[in-house]
């Protein structure tokens, strides 16, 4: 199975490159396939490459489904979560 995942555009680089933040991690990712992206857009990363530019609303909702199935599986398995602080 694979997972193409919604990414913030941090930073543009030389040589169609750009630096991603997904929940904190950064990634030096390409944009040959994209164009007219800018910082502060979403693309849909896979293997290193943006796919495709999302909407910011739709990339916000996809990543709270993702950190809720996060949440519930780690439930699941019996691990106490960290209390915001």
């Amino acid at each position: 199975m694979c997972l193409a995942l919604p990414c913030r555009i941090v930073e543009l680089r030389p040589d169609d490159q750009a630096l991603i933040d997904i929940a904190g991690v950064s990634k030096e990712i390409s944009l040959a396939l994209v164009e007219d992206v800018a910082v502060g857009d979403y693309v849909i990363v896979h293997v290193g490459y943006a796919l495709t530019r999302l909407d910011p609303e739709e990339a916000e909702k996809t990543l709270a489904l993702f950190a809720e199935f996060g949440e519930a599986a780690l439930r699941e398995a019996g691990v106490k979560m960290a209390s915001p602080m």
